[in-house]
């Protein structure tokens, strides 16, 4: 799909904060309401916009606690692979689950408490899924930059 500087800044404009009335937008992008209300519900229904959300303060929930956890498993086989990815999805810790290259086969971004919350996460929960070989955890030290905007 092709993107118009129009387009561009739309999208920038929302990916910033989603809850701008379309007023506002047509305001800021020097167009009408209608036709920024259609470019929205075209980028929405071509699926370039597939969802909207609302980010939480994890400082304010106690979740505040970020880990990296590298994980091996014990073989590539696909019965193994898709058993992992089928268990970690439930774990409501990991907010993200990445199938990478390199010397570890996965990367999840685990959000908990403290060190003590995520000891009991990795005995009672990581630990106990099936075939996995080993772990490795780096722990945030501080949030350098954290966004969720992607530029086109």
């Amino acid at each position: 799909m092709a993107f118009d500087e129009i387009d561009k800044k739309l999208l920038l404009y929302l990916q910033d904060d989603a809850k701008q009335t379309t007023k506002e937008l047509s305001y800021k992008l020097n167009l009408s309401v209608t036709a920024t209300y259609e470019r929205v519900r075209k980028l929405e229904n071509s699926g370039v916009i597939s969802k909207y959300t609302a980010l939480l303060n994890r400082r304010k929930i106690e979740r505040d606690f970020m880990v990296l956890c590298h994980v091996k498993l014990t073989q590539h086989k696909k019965e193994y692979i898709l058993q992992f990815e089928r268990e970690v999805i439930s774990l409501q810790e990991v907010t993200e689950c990445y199938h990478v290259s390199g010397n570890y086969d996965y990367i999840l971004k685990i959000y908990v408490k403290d060190m003590e919350d995520y000891r009991n996460f990795m005995l009672t929960k990581l630990t106990t899924l099936q075939h996995i070989a080993s772990t490795q955890s780096s722990f945030m030290i501080t949030e350098v930059k954290n966004t969720m905007t992607v530029t086109v």
